[in-house]
């Protein structure tokens, strides 16, 4: 029998039991659909990622008090940086071409009737080009501020958006934890950062936050929730990584391990998409296991489809034909079943991915590879579990199947 023929019978088969065969495919239909949506999503995750890692600034690098190891077992935050040793790094360390130290807090802020509970950060001037921040209006930190302890604010968009809706939020007095603070200026819009908002900030000058809003808690001087250094250019990150460390080591007497931690943008990103990563696979996984619960479902409905059609296959091999032409119709028959519902489970999980980018921050992201992988796999899928009942097909007594009712 021609191939085109034999490609023509197992269609007009399937066609002639449209909803056998819908169900048939609807394993295979979820389970692509499942792994296309959850692959995508996870490298939309992970481009998400990389794009807000980018906004922390250029060829930034960060200092954390205390070690790795300390940071992940302990909950108590160590306190072992001080504003000190960001001023050593400024002045010392040849490859640094911008430093900012930062203390975090979240207090709560009043304007007229408003209150909101939200960040503070005292820092310095260096900020802005040290994490790639820009001023919408009026002023951000100046030296002066921070040699007379002056309690001017500058909001980020989103607070100052609530606290300030009708009117100009130049001038105005806020109060943070019962001080008053005058408000200078407003942050251009800079967006959340792996879930935090980094436009619902107000900024004070560092000295000021370490004297009259979280007090001095460090006998070295005033303790840092971290440092951010930006480097001069993309090949100066290993040098300033390196020089830091051992200035660092040098000022606080390290004998053993670090009780420091030093990481670029990139080394947090390479952990952020390892979890990633891992999540994908594992979500991939699980997804695939529809495609199996499809490849069965193919096989029992192929194998029902045999015990049915016994009289129509027992006349073919009567009229000559052999069981080869059987076994290939059956075969047909599945992948035809297993690569439809595969085309039409990647539409759907297409279009998930698309929903997901529409109604989150997750840019939409449908990996081709990964489409043909899973096609390709729902095709193997109808052709593997095929064989069974299309080998039983071709198998059968001619004269038996004649005789069966």
């Amino acid at each position: 029998m021609q191939p085109i023929e034999t490609i023509r019978m197992a269609i007009t088969t399937l066609t002639a039991n449209k909803l056998r065969s819908s169900l048939t495919m609807l394993g295979i239909v979820i389970g692509n659909a499942s792994v296309i949506a959850m692959v995508g999503i996870g490298q939309g995750g992970q481009e998400l990622a990389r794009n807000e890692f980018e906004s922390l600034g250029p060829n930034t690098l960060f200092v954390t008090p205390g070690s790795r190891q300390e940071r992940q077992t302990s909950f108590d935050v160590p306190r072992t940086l001080v504003y000190e040793d960001a001023k050593a790094i400024a002045d010392q360390v040849p490859s640094v071409k911008g430093v900012a130290p930062q203390i975090s807090s979240t207090q709560l802020i009043t304007y007229q009737n408003r209150n909101a509970r939200d960040s503070i950060i005292g820092t310095t001037p260096e900020f802005l080009s040290v994490r790639g921040f820009e001023i919408a209006q009026g002023r951000f930190i100046q030296e002066v501020d921070l040699q007379g302890n002056r309690r001017v604010a500058i909001l980020g968009s989103e607070i100052a958006r609530r606290l300030f809706p009708s009117t100009d939020p130049i001038g105005q007095q806020i109060r943070i934890r019962n001080s008053s603070f005058r408000v200078v200026g407003v942050m251009e819009e800079k967006g959340a950062f792996l879930g935090n908002n980094q436009d619902d900030v107000v900024y004070i000058p560092l000295t000021t936050m370490a004297n009259q809003i979280v007090g001095r808690r460090s006998v070295y001087g005033i303790d840092l929730t971290f440092i951010a250094v930006s480097a001069k250019d993309q090949e100066s990150m290993r040098a300033a990584r390196f020089q830091i460390e051992n200035l660092l080591r040098l000022r606080h007497n390290v004998q053993g391990e670090d009780d420091f931690t030093v990481q670029s943008q990139q080394d947090i990103l390479n952990t952020v998409e390892t979890v990633t990563g891992g999540l994908t696979v594992m979500l991939a996984a699980i997804a695939g296991i529809s495609l199996l619960v499809g490849g069965i479902g193919v096989m029992n409905i192929m194998l029902v489809s045999v015990s049915e059609r016994t009289q129509e296959i027992g006349l073919r091999k009567a009229l000559g034909a052999r069981e080869k032409d059987i076994l290939t119709q059956f075969l047909i028959e599945a992948t035809i079943l297993a690569v439809l519902g595969g085309l039409l489970g990647t539409v759907i999980g297409g279009g998930v991915i698309v929903l997901a980018g529409a109604i989150s921050p997750l840019p939409a992201q449908i990996s081709v590879p990964t489409v043909i992988i899973a096609v390709s796999v729902s095709a193997g899928i109808g052709l593997s579990f095929g064989v069974i009942p299309a080998r039983q097909a071709a198998q059968l007594d001619p004269i038996v199947a004649l005789r069966s009712n």
